[in-house]
């Protein structure tokens, strides 16, 4: 059975950032950094990734900072204005893999509200035979249940995936779980890992 590639999306194939949004919205550098670090935080954004409504979340969000209550509205209206552009050396890769007929998967945390916004603007998304989006399975990376969910959906045995994250926690949840893995650095490094592993050997 031919070894599949499961790429994780935002910070690997997609340029994700929400300092595009709200650096059109802060006039102080500073203030967004604690807006960040303390109103939307990481966790804040990880209860949207598993599923959860982002009515929900930013309301409560809005009631416990109303100072922030504009900013935070921002979200729900201007979200697109997250995204930055496709990684390109890693979509060349992926366009790669593609050509040379290795199955490719997707294992994302994403809300499943915004995903479509994804779909719409990136046309290599359409080079997956399967994508598991965190916000509509209700669970998110590091959650050894997301990566079982996409195993089974899919019909995939770990053991005959690579696995290629940014996140050093999804890493080693997936290479506990039985993946062979890649920690993304950066595209140069994911070609070099591909070729070692004879996904990319014709290509050199």
């Amino acid at each position: 059975m031919a070894k599949a590639v499961v790429f994780d999306l935002g910070g690997v194939l997609v340029d994700w950032n929400l300092r595009y949004l709200y650096g059109t919205i802060f006039d102080d550098a500073d203030e967004m950094e604690r807006f960040l670090g303390s109103v939307f935080t990481f966790e804040a954004n990880h209860r949207l990734d598993a599923g959860e409504a982002f009515a929900d979340v930013i309301g409560e969000l809005q009631h416990k900072f109303p100072q922030y209550h504009t900013p935070l509205e921002a979200l729900l209206t201007r979200w697109p204005e997250t995204l930055g552009e496709q990684i390109e050396g890693t979509v060349e890769i992926l366009e790669q893999l593609h050509s040379a007929e290795v199955p490719l998967y997707a294992l994302t945390n994403w809300s499943a509200e915004t995903f479509p916004f994804a779909q719409e603007r990136f046309p290599f998304l359409q080079h997956f035979r399967g994508i598991t989006v965190s916000g509509e399975v209700k669970l998110a990376k590091p959650d050894p249940a997301i990566y079982r969910r996409l195993l089974t959906d899919f019909s995939l045995t770990a053991e005959n995936c690579v696995f290629i994250d940014d996140r050093a926690d999804n890493i080693l949840m997936a290479k506990d779980l039985g993946f062979e893995t890649v920690h993304f650095i950066d595209p140069e490094k994911l070609k070099k890992s591909l070729i070692q592993m004879n996904l990319l050997s014709d290509f050199v």
